[in-house]
């Protein structure tokens, strides 16, 4: 029996790390998110993801919970949420009350996905307060602390969150390796792979994933989403224009330079070596880039190779009319609102 799914058969997001391009400040990209949401919304995207990551200039989601609470109170259907938090890097009891304090506020629509990797360098996890020795192993016992906060009865209960005890707050793992996607499958819990920046461990995590799934009072079986870079418009060559923005952001992460999100160009070549090029083209393999028509074959090939049952589309494009469009040819071609 052929299992293999249609674009139209499973579920769009958008993640967003609400990009400061050149020349613009955090409030234009502040306003650019909640146009992007809203937008969205109208659209049919199912969720609307916001990332936590620290000292880059480039990227205006640092305070996440904060960013989702003004995205959730410009929207009214769409859900929003952290994809993600880096756990590591906070108190499970300020988590529980800050996600706690959203649900009490838009009831019914915030996620809380989870990561355990810094979003940051050592430096910035030390100005954290985090045990910047700390490898990701206390990751679980922080998950259990973290979910325990959500119940009346739990061992934790002489600390308790106010708000957040007694609310139902769907938590997903999130990963770049086989850890998150061992611990989401031992605990039943929804599972978010990061192919958009690690490609080659996906098919091995979701694979590990699904055969290691228990089933818990969240879920009776394996749910994943992945993440994918697309960069879509009315031409393959506008698409891959405006694909050079995320590439030259790359090319400054790789040399350990980050910036703002910088404006497109004609041609890489002569930005970047050809050892550099290599390296960030490996890492964005997966990336989608083309016009509707190319974009509804690539996408319908990632989802063959996948199986997901949700993808979370991330578009970093420096023209926000030009990203608006690539979001809306997405949710076109992948029949969303149909």
């Amino acid at each position: 029996m052929d299992t293999t799914k249609r674009l139209n058969q499973i579920t769009y997001s958008v993640l967003d790390l609400a990009p400061i391009t050149a020349g613009s400040t955090p409030s234009d990209a502040f306003q650019n998110t909640l146009s992007l949401a809203q937008h969205a919304e109208k659209w049919g995207y199912h969720r609307y993801w916001l990332a936590e990551h620290h000292n880059m200039p480039g990227i205006g989601s640092s305070a996440t919970s904060v960013v989702i609470g003004y995205v959730a109170g410009g929207t009214s259907r769409i859900r929003v949420g952290a994809g993600g938090i880096m756990l590591p890097n906070h108190s499970p009891l300020v988590i529980a009350e800050q996600f706690g304090t959203l649900e009490a506020m838009y009831p019914g629509r915030i996620d809380l996905g989870l990561g355990r990797a810094p979003g940051s360098d050592q430096l910035t996890a030390m100005a954290l307060r985090r045990d910047v020795r700390a490898n990701g192993e206390e990751f679980p016992e922080q998950l259990e602390q973290l979910r325990a906060y959500f119940h009346p009865d739990s061992k934790y209960n002489r600390v308790r969150a106010f708000p957040g005890e007694g609310q139902d707050i769907p938590i997903w793992l999130l990963g770049s390796s086989g850890f998150s996607s061992a611990l989401a499958a031992r605990l039943g819990l929804p599972f978010s792979f990061a192919s958009h920046f690690s490609p080659e461990y996906t098919i091995p995590a979701l694979d590990q994933y699904r055969s290691s799934f228990k089933p818990s009072d969240v879920l009776d079986k394996p749910h994943t989403m992945v993440g994918v870079n697309v960069f879509a418009a009315d031409t393959t060559e506008e698409a891959e224009y405006l694909a050079t923005s995320h590439q030259q952001q790359f090319l400054s992460l790789i040399r350990n330079k980050p910036g703002q999100l910088p404006p497109p160009v004609k041609s890489m070549e002569g930005l970047w070596t050809q050892q550099e090029k290599l390296i960030i083209m490996k890492q964005l393999a997966t990336s989608i880039i083309g016009n509707p028509e190319e974009v509804k074959r690539k996408l319908q090939a990632f989802l063959n190779e996948t199986r997901a049952d949700e993808m979370i589309i991330h578009s970093s494009i420096f023209d926000h009319k030009a990203r608006l469009r690539s979001y809306e040819i997405v949710a076109e071609v992948a029949g969303i609102n149909q």
